[in-house]
């Protein structure tokens, strides 16, 4: 019999869900942080004695620790919302259909306090409106990702995570690029304002043109809950569901704490502007883009688990390289692209790595525990890294260290992973 034709036109459509999601991120984890700790005296004495320029932000002056701790409020709502929500949506069938309701409720919720982060005149105001845009995104997320899952059979999963993660690529090189140069030219309002004008725009093409399967038999609510789905990972003779989501949390602890502080590390140690710093970090998303395809058809062709043990090895040397040799803008610029290609090779065969040790009738519940592991680890990551920088004399560079020791751990919880016998050569 003939293989199927691989669907390229329904991914790229299912692509712009994933599309919308990225563009705000990206704007998110670099200007928060920046208006948190601007006006941190600390800072200013560490530029002045290197002969930097200080940046022309506004902010609050608050300590590293505490402002990284404040960029991982969206990930505490995750870890209880997303599990939660993915295991809903599994049940959730009525007109609008089966993960988009999830989508019209929480986007317009998120958008309403993300336009409203950078005119806050306080910090608890600016709370506030972070908590409102982490919320709306906590209640769309997981559904938005399980489609892939839903539309997609596991040998082509990756292929597909492949295109859909080309799609986020591009909204966050909008968001890295644009906004960066949007912030330059028309202050901190403007890349919020056109962030949140793109994802819309981005999520209503996946609402209206991404065509749900049908209604499936599915176990009842009492059988599908987040901890029963844990207890199975627990009780499955083969640990390697366990040590998939061990890996996941390891690898994005050290990646969350890296890119919620690379602003903070380009703008307080490298003396550069906020735009500019922005654009320098969008280089990551351009490398990510040009291999994030053939990462997922490496992975469909050798396995998943030795695709992603391949870039745990490259990240793990990277960034303990980079504690090094980062002194300019040129040696950050190759760090970060070479990032970008290795960081591809993990993240886009990770959550098809989840399904392949999960249940194909509780797609949007595994979604959720691949969410929870990745928000643990973004919560714990940023954290922990802010503590390691305030104790360390407020040096960002510390958090090239931090992330090299666990993207190493990263790669000993994957040595325990087994592949999957069903996967087939593309």
């Amino acid at each position: 019999m003939a293989s199927q034709k691989f669907p390229w036109g329904k991914t790229f459509l299912l692509g712009f869900g994933f599309l919308g999601i990225s563009i705000i991120w990206p704007i998110f984890n670099q200007y928060i942080p920046l208006f948190l700790q601007a006006g941190n005296p600390e800072f200013e004495r560490q530029l002045l004695a290197e002969g930097r320029a200080l940046p022309n932000i506004v902010g609050f002056g608050l300590a590293p620790s505490l402002a990284l701790f404040i960029m991982t409020w969206d990930n505490l709502i995750n870890m209880f919302v997303q599990p939660w929500v993915g295991a809903q949506s599994d049940q959730t069938w009525n007109r609008f259909g089966r993960r988009k309701p999830w989508i019209l409720l929480g986007a317009p919720i998120a958008l309403l306090g993300f336009v409203f982060i950078p005119v806050a005149q306080s910090v608890l105001a600016i709370a506030v409106f972070i908590l409102i845009t982490n919320i709306g995104m906590a209640l769309f997320r997981s559904p938005t990702i399980a489609w892939l899952g839903d539309l997609f059979q596991p040998n082509d999963r990756s292929k597909a995570n492949g295109v859909i993660n080309l799609m986020g690529g591009v909204g966050g090189l909008l968001a890295y690029f644009g906004g960066g140069m949007l912030f330059n030219a028309f202050g901190r309002q403007a890349p919020f304002l056109a962030g949140a004008v793109a994802m819309f725009v981005a999520l209503a093409v996946a609402i209206l043109f991404v065509k749900e399967p049908p209604q499936i038999e599915i176990e009842s609510r009492e059988e599908s809950g987040v901890l029963r789905n844990i207890r199975a990972l627990f009780e499955n003779p083969d640990k390697s569901g366990l040590f998939v989501l061990l890996g996941i949390l390891l690898w994005f602890m050290a990646f969350n704490a890296l890119e919620t502080g690379l602003s903070s590390f380009a703008v307080f140690s490298l003396g550069m502007k906020a735009g500019t710093a922005s654009i320098y970090a969008g280089l990551v998303t351009v490398s990510f883009i040009l291999f994030s395809v053939p990462a997922g058809l490496l992975g469909t062709r050798y396995g998943r688990s030795p695709v992603i043990r391949i870039g745990l090895i490259g990240l793990t040397i990277l960034t303990l390289a980079g504690f090094f040799v980062i002194q300019d803008t040129v040696t950050f610029a190759v760090v970060l692209v070479l990032a970008g290609f290795l960081w591809a090779m993990v993240n886009v065969n990770s959550l098809p790595l989840v399904y392949d040790h999960g249940d194909e009738k509780r797609i949007g519940a595994f979604t959720g525990l691949y969410y929870f592991s990745s928000q643990l680890a973004a919560v714990l990551g940023p954290t922990l890294g802010g503590i390691l920088v305030d104790i360390l004399g407020d040096q960002y560079r510390w958090l090239w260290l931090f992330s090299f020791a666990f993207m190493a751990l990263a790669f000993l919880a994957m040595l325990k992973v087994k592949g999957r016998p069903r996967q087939a050569p593309a």
